[in-house]
């Protein structure tokens, strides 16, 4: 056959002008995918708060809507905003490019600005019938109460003191926690129709038997109420004073009565409130610890501020024996090495040989962790230890009965309470409603730092709030750490990643090579006949949004 034979066959570009023919997708070994990833910062954050979210609102100037999204999980964004250990930011992307976000700093101006604009939470949609009694009006016990009313269940609470607050406002100085914040954001939760019953205590058997059988559940969230004691000491001595009295003696301002010269003995949060307390009480104030001092439990920023208003620090070292004389106490202590244990709250101490020493006070005040009081129920609800003992779904050995925060748990601080507060919630409305336990509260994956696109994210300074001058802390108790500027505040939202969260940037629709992206009404698509996977989409992603699923050859 000659060539002049041969039938003429055009291109199909030629006679369809257009390219939509060529399915160039065939060609692919592996495909974007677009989906919402959880940031390491939410994984870590005791609430699981949607923090890349509200950030995000609060980069757009929405500071109401990224306060809503904050309570959502929380309703102590202004509280958690002050006193959070925030573990979220020792889990930031952003500490592998420059320095951590500033999330817990952040969190304080939406909580600050909602109480100044006096926002208040929605009321339920509907009212349900059935009835919870919630033991305990602590961070734990608040936190679930909230939770149980948006779902409009019917919450009574029961607190054996006169205040509700706990830990919040029998504990934690003023200096770290301005009460009038205290106040506000709890007033909002009761506003949401909760029936208070404050110096009420369920402190038996008997009266935690009455209470359930009046209520479809019970929630346990006493806290942990009783001092742990070290050996040796005479705890009927007048110079003997425990921390918690300490604390609320002073927070209610009614001092305790000691002499000059204070000794702390603990390593903790509560060791460096009492000690830094007493500081402002104008007492000469050394901290004993059993921890090296790069080891002591309290936040480090607590620490540091604890030594630039005077707190003198003896570290790794233990008290052997206690001398009272006509000019004070004579503390016998020895230098120790210090090994921590598999546990939290586990360690062992060896004392290192002729390394005694001695210190002098007039008063100690110790402060080495608080156990749950488990006893007064052991008739009806089973104990592990020195807590209650619970479930994945928080619930006791007794039918209708869950338990959290430090009655039930060894992590102890306040934003962990919270969380667990709104977990117990979620399963007891999920057992008053007849339904099984949930199946757990774990995140899963997390954006790693090696999917995000750091070329699109500038170094930028961190901004850290602003603290009071020394001289003026020692003055009283007026709050240490400021809030950002409302353009630190901004500056700051825009450090932030935004880890697994698409911002709708347009990168992935602008360099895609063969135009297989297209835009929704909300986000993005990808036409997969079109897509040749070559991935450029997913190396733009700014936020690691995108990624590449391997698929078997077309």
């Amino acid at each position: 056959m000659n060539q002049a034979s041969l039938p003429t066959v055009s291109p199909s570009l030629w006679t369809t002008r257009s390219s939509l023919v060529r399915k160039t997708g065939t060609w692919r070994t592996a495909a974007p995918h677009y989906h919402a990833t959880a940031a390491p910062c939410l994984a870590a954050c005791p609430v699981n708060g949607r923090i890349a979210e509200w950030i995000g609102e609060m980069r757009n100037r929405n500071v109401r809507r990224a306060w809503e999204v904050l309570v959502d999980n929380n309703p102590f964004p202004a509280i958690a905003g002050r006193i959070c250990h925030h573990p979220c930011e020792s889990a930031c992307n952003r500490q592998f490019h420059d320095e951590a976000v500033s999330i817990c700093a952040l969190e304080r101006v939406a909580g600050d600005t909602a109480l100044a604009e006096g926002w208040r939470f929605a009321a339920p949609a509907e009212e349900r019938r059935e009835r919870v009694a919630i033991v305990g009006g602590g961070p734990a016990g608040l936190s679930a109460a909230y939770q149980l009313r948006r779902r409009g269940i019917q919450v009574a609470l029961y607190e054996s003191r006169p205040m509700l607050g706990g830990l919040l406002r029998y504990g934690i100085p003023d200096y770290r926690l301005d009460k009038a914040v205290l106040d506000g954001e709890i007033g909002r939760i009761v506003d949401l129709g909760i029936e208070l019953h404050l110096g009420h205590a369920v402190d038996s058997a008997e009266a935690l038997r009455s209470l359930r059988a009046s209520h479809d559940a019970v929630y346990l969230a006493t806290g942990a109420s009783l001092a742990k004691r070290l050996p040796g000491l005479d705890y009927g001595q007048p110079w003997l004073i425990d921390s918690a009295d300490f604390l609320a003696a002073a927070n209610s301002g009614s001092p305790a009565a000691c002499g000059p010269r204070v000794l702390v003995i603990g390593g903790g949060s509560a060791a460096m409130d009492v000690a830094r307390t007493a500081r402002r009480l104008g007492k000469q104030v050394t901290v004993l610890a059993l921890e090296p001092e790069a080891r002591l439990p309290a936040q480090r920023v607590e620490v540091d501020e604890a030594i630039e208003e005077g707190v003198g620090f003896v570290c790794g070292a233990m008290l052997r024996s206690t001398q009272a004389g006509a000019t004070g106490l004579r503390l016998q202590c020895v230098r120790v090495h210090f090994e921590p244990g598999p546990k939290r709250g586990e360690f062992s101490v060896t004392p290192v040989a002729d390394s005694a020493f001695t210190l002098e006070a007039d008063a100690i005040v110790p402060s080495i962790g608080q156990d749950a009081d488990v006893a007064r129920w052991s008739a009806i609800v089973s104990a592990e230890g020195r807590l209650l003992g619970t479930d994945g779904a928080w619930r006791t050995s007794a039918d209708g009965i869950f338990a959290g925060g430090d009655v039930a748990s060894m992590d102890r601080f306040v934003t962990q309470a919270v969380g667990m507060g709104k977990q117990a919630a979620i399963e007891i409305a999920r057992y008053v409603s007849g339904e099984a336990a949930g199946g757990g509260f774990a995140v899963g994956a997390t954006v790693p730092f090696n999917d995000i696109n750091p070329h699109y994210y500038p170094e930028a300074a961190r901004n850290d709030p602003a603290t009071a001058a020394l001289a003026e802390r020692l003055q009283g108790f007026g709050e240490v750490q400021r809030a950002l500027s409302p353009e630190e505040a901004l500056a700051e939202t825009q450090r932030c990643f935004s880890c697994g969260t698409c911002t709708h940037c347009d990168n992935c629709f602008y360099y895609c090579p063969d135009m297989a992206i297209t835009k929704t009404e909300t986000g993005y698509a990808v036409k997969y006949d079109y897509c040749k996977g070559c991935g450029l989409c997913v190396e733009e992603c700014p936020t690691g949004s995108v990624t590449m699923r391997a698929e078997a050859m077309l």
